[in-house]
């Protein structure tokens, strides 16, 4: 009976030992991550960014595709028949000498034929035309992918500030925390001493309560903060991300002029819009002169060789060259028609570069703006800061020399509260018009 005991021990713990081999890993991946890691992550992770290059990949087929008409076309056939003819059918009828008529079958007959064949495009304006603008369209795919790429790291640069914002006010909230807690000590020592009144105390204890909630909902922010950093670089949500990089003067510096005329004229050359625009404005005029130049003529030439013959054994070689001119004449106006339309894409591109050139313009020009101002605010939030901290220490050696009741602490500590807000949002404005201005020049992922 005791060993059956003892047997059954041990397969429950070989069974367990089986389970915790085979369980899932419940620890999830954990990365440090730098601003610039982030936009790097972003720009090739990024499945948007994998789809744009996909597409870039299908135009460069299509070029492959416009190429194969200057190319030799060589094809080989062969082919062997047996059949009879009925010639009453064809409308042929013979007599013989002797008056009688001469048979509808005729055959079998075999028939056995192998070539090869080669035909060549001499002159095809159209099609070189044609060619052109399939390399523009490539041109205009490599810009939209880098374009894609520009977002992408514009998003992911967005995610990682407002997941840095969570963490300062993580921070700040549990600087509010502590010191209320100490606060409140202060207080019920007070109270002890017989120096203040039980509501100090207690207002000191609803002060801890409130900023104990706050903290509880600054994490809460940050952790969604670092599921939406995730989500933008493309990785699995329940990667624990910790930041490398704060709220500082630099974050989100891309080398952009700070002068406005020197910032636009940098923003037209980087701007992949325009250069994206500039492509398929280039792609549209190829295809309008494709169209036009369908009116020349088109010079083709074709050759044959091969053995043809009724039996393989009697086949002799044969051969055919041939050179075509093709000139088309009408064909009832549809050439005009689609030349209408092209006229109207190529203006239409014209009107769309134009605009985009002044947009990129009233980008940079806001986004510097942003920034003077955000820095601006900066300095202003460090010094309401800087007095907010001195009123509650001014307060608190009040309350504590029995000057004042804590009402005055409270006041004061609720004005700090406000004050670190206020230097986060202005960090968080500075860095963020920093964003928009590397993204408006077209340097995003140039980002630091």
């Amino acid at each position: 009976m005791r060993d059956t005991g003892r047997f059954f021990l041990f397969a429950m713990a070989m069974w367990a030992g089986t389970l915790a081999t085979h369980a899932p890993a419940s620890a999830a991946d954990s990365r440090t991550l730098t601003f610039h890691d982030a936009i790097t992550a972003a720009a090739s992770g990024n499945p948007a960014v994998t789809l744009a290059q996909l597409r870039e990949h299908e135009a460069g087929a299509r070029v492959t595709q416009a190429r194969s008409v200057f190319l030799p076309s060589v094809m080989g056939t062969a082919s062997m028949a047996d059949r009879t003819f009925n010639v009453v059918a064809q409308g042929i009828s013979f007599k013989l000498p002797n008056g009688q008529a001469f048979g509808p079958l005729i055959g079998p007959i075999g028939l056995v034929d192998a070539r090869a064949k080669v035909s060549q495009p001499i002159v095809d304006l159209s099609g070189w035309q044609r060619l052109r603008a399939s390399r523009y369209g490539v041109q205009s795919a490599r810009a939209e992918a880098s374009l894609t790429a520009e977002g992408a790291s514009q998003s992911a640069a967005l995610a990682y500030l407002r997941a840095a914002r969570a963490e300062a006010l993580v921070h700040a909230r549990e600087s509010d925390l502590g010191l209320a807690d100490d606060l409140r000590t202060l207080a019920e020592a007070q109270l002890s001493a017989g120096t203040s009144p039980a509501i100090d105390a207690t207002r000191a204890r609803t002060q801890v309560s409130v900023q104990r909630g706050a903290l509880v909902m600054a994490k809460n922010m940050r952790d969604r903060a670092h599921i939406d950093l995730a989500r933008a670089l493309g990785i699995d949500p329940a990667t624990t991300i910790a930041l490398a990089d704060s709220l500082d003067a630099a974050l989100g510096d891309a080398g952009v002029p700070g002068d406005t005329d020197a910032a636009v004229r940098f923003a037209a050359e980087h701007r992949l819009e325009l250069m994206q625009e500039e492509a398929k404005l280039a792609k549209a005029k190829a295809e309008k002169a494709a169209t036009q130049a369908e009116r020349l003529p088109r010079l083709d030439a074709a050759a044959d060789w091969g053995q043809s013959g009724q039996h393989w054994g009697d086949a002799i070689y044969t051969r055919q060259y041939a050179l075509a001119l093709s000139v088309p004449v009408f064909d009832g106006g549809r050439r005009e028609g689609r030349l209408n339309e092209q006229e109207d894409v190529v203006r239409e591109s014209q009107v769309r570069a134009k605009d985009l050139r002044d947009q990129v313009a009233s980008d940079v020009r806001v986004a510097l703006l942003d920034l003077a101002s955000g820095v601006e605010q900066v300095s202003v939030a460090r010094e309401r800061l800087q007095l907010a901290q001195a009123e509650v220490t001014q307060a608190t050696d009040r309350f504590t020399s029995g000057v004042a009741g804590n009402i005055e602490v409270i006041e004061a500590q609720s004005s700090l509260l406000r004050a670190r807000d206020a230097d986060i949002d202005a960090r968080f404005a500075v860095a963020n018009a920093r964003i928009a201005l590397a993204r408006a020049a077209g340097v995003a992922r140039q980002m630091r």
